[in-house]
């Protein structure tokens, strides 16, 4: 399978459980729900939009990039708070840290493809430039 697709596969997938993540933060309340939400609403539609529109361009690779780095991050950053293991065994609590870590495995993986991607496409420019 092309490196591509499979970084728009796990892009696309990554920004499900990101939707079905941020979905949980609100329930639990570690967020609030409100107008405030829109702002990850925008950040979602252009990652989706560097993932299906863009995704052959240096800028949809960049895109896809930092979307892979949120995710990634999300099991550093909800790991460490003090109520992560009291959230873990309440109710939901398997569905909630199911998708944290699958968050940081699909970003990592997402991370090494877009990193592999640009590298490719930086090596055939400088091809094109000799």
């Amino acid at each position: 399978m092309k490196t591509n697709a499979v970084l728009t596969a796990v892009s696309l997938l990554s920004i499900v459980l990101m939707t079905l993540h941020l979905t949980d933060d609100v329930v639990r309340g570690f967020s609030t729900p409100g107008l405030d939400n829109l702002i990850g609403v925008a950040i979602l539609v252009v990652w989706l939009y560097g993932t299906l529109m863009l995704r052959d361009r240096v800028s949809g690779y960049v895109i896809m990039f930092l979307g892979s780095l949120f995710s990634a991050a999300m099991p550093i950053i909800h790991m460490r708070g003090a109520s992560f293991g009291e959230t873990v065994r309440s109710s939901g609590g398997f569905f909630f840290y199911w998708t944290v870590f699958t968050l940081g495995v699909t970003g990592f993986f997402g991370l090494i493809l877009s990193v592999s991607a640009l590298w490719r496409l930086r090596r055939r420019v400088d091809l094109h430039n000799d």
